[in-house]
C-alpha cells in the first residue's frame, strides 16, 4: 500500500504526463513556441485567479521555476 507521500507523488506523475501531453497537442496546434508558452502561463492564472492576487500567483509560478532550474541545468542525460 502506497504512504501518503507515495500517492501524493503518483498523482503528480499523472498530472504531470497530461501537461506534457497538452504541450505535444498544443505543438500540433501552433508552431510558435511563444503561444504554447504565453498559453501555459495564462492557465497557471485561470488556475488560481479566484483565490489569489496576480503578484501572488507570480510569485508562485517564480517559486517553481527557481525549483527547476537546478534539475535541468544537470543536462538531459541525468533527467
Amino acid at each position: 500500500m502506497a504512504t501518503p507521500s507515495e500517492k501524493n507523488f503518483e498523482d503528480y506523475k499523472r498530472a504531470e504526463a497530461k501537461a506534457l501531453q497538452i504541450v505535444k497537442d498544443m505543438q500540433a496546434t501552433s508552431a510558435k513556441k511563444t503561444d504554447i508558452e504565453l498559453a501555459l502561463l495564462v492557465a497557471l492564472f485561470e488556475l488560481h485567479k479566484r483565490e489569489l492576487a496576480p503578484a501572488h500567483i507570480a510569485k508562485i509560478v517564480q517559486g517553481h521555476l527557481n525549483e527547476l532550474v537546478p534539475f535541468y541545468s544537470r543536462g538531459p542525460e541525468s533527467n
